[in-house]
């Protein structure tokens, strides 16, 4: 799968910030690698100020800045197995908005260990290891 295939499943189901869209394909990331031992993409996350990026996505949407980028209506083809994680990750952070995802990651140890001691007000363009976040996920959870 390509992160922007990812994307836009999430936009299938409603309109929303690119600080939302990054997040909830973070998060598909990290729990697809957790309960499978393998990325779901193969696009790079970095550990940016306001939390997890794909650099890649984010140029994809960034003409709407901090206005939603509008629902989608287009069939996303993909395995049992991924749309069963989206849906999943849908279902758990689709609720929370994009300021709320934020504060969430940087709670957690993976954008946390990729910052490697950098001011959280300060740029990076660590990248946030899919091993790590499989990791941090599966000891936390107990997956």
């Amino acid at each position: 799968m390509k992160v922007i295939e990812v994307a836009e499943f999430f936009l299938t189901k409603q309109s929303m910030t690119n600080k939302k869209i990054q997040k909830l394909c973070y998060y598909a990331q990290a729990w697809f690698y957790a309960l499978y031992n393998r990325k779901l993409f193969d696009e790079k996350i970095e550990a940016w100020v306001h939390g997890p990026v794909c650099p890649i996505l984010y140029r994809e949407y960034a003409e709407f800045g901090y206005k939603e980028v509008p629902k989608i209506n287009k069939e996303i083809k993909m395995q049992e197995t991924e749309k069963d994680i989206l849906n999943q990750v849908w279902e758990i952070y689709g609720k929370l908005d994009g300021d709320e995802l934020e504060v969430l990651t940087h709670r957690e140890q993976p954008w946390i260990e990729a910052r490697n001691g950098i001011d959280y007000r300060k740029p990076s363009n660590n990248e946030i290891l899919p091993q790590n976040m499989g990791k941090y996920y599966k000891e936390k959870y107990g997956v």
